[in-house]
């Protein structure tokens, strides 16, 4: 018994002409906004809002920031904006502007000396390097 496996299923269907139906639903949404403002308000003032709003809906249907539809760029925006937000702030025992050094770096070789090898370290340096050639299986 043969199966079909679907194919192309990451491709929205394209319904009017090259757009999908959300590309068409974003360009009918800006035009209608646009042409309510045209009726209601002067034509100067139909110019000076009808323009971000015509970017604002362009964007949604052509501008893919790193190949990803601008409605996610949008719609993380505003989640962020809209959560709330948990900060933590942690007291520190130490004394305020006392920083211990040995905490932050290991102890510097003396100079002209030759840093310690950790052989366990060049063995797993190798075995990774061995797993990484391997092209066989």
């Amino acid at each position: 018994m043969r199966f079909e496996v679907p194919q192309f299923i990451n491709v929205e269907d394209k319904l009017f002409g090259p757009f999908t139906f959300k590309q068409s639903l974003y360009l009918v949404g800006g035009g209608g906004m646009i042409f309510i403002i045209y009726k209601l308000l002067p034509t100067f003032v139909t110019f000076i809002l009808g323009a971000p709003i015509a970017a604002f809906s362009l964007a949604l249907v052509f501008y893919k920031p790193n190949g990803r539809p601008f409605m996610r760029m949008v719609e993380a925006f505003v989640i962020y904006t809209f959560t709330q937000k948990f900060y933590l702030w942690r007291r520190k025992d130490q004394r305020e502007g006392v920083v211990d050094i040995t905490q932050i770096h290991e102890k510097f070789p003396e100079e002209g000396s030759l840093p310690k090898e950790n052989k366990r370290k060049k063995i797993s340096d190798l075995a990774w390097s061995l797993d990484i050639l391997d092209f066989d299986n």
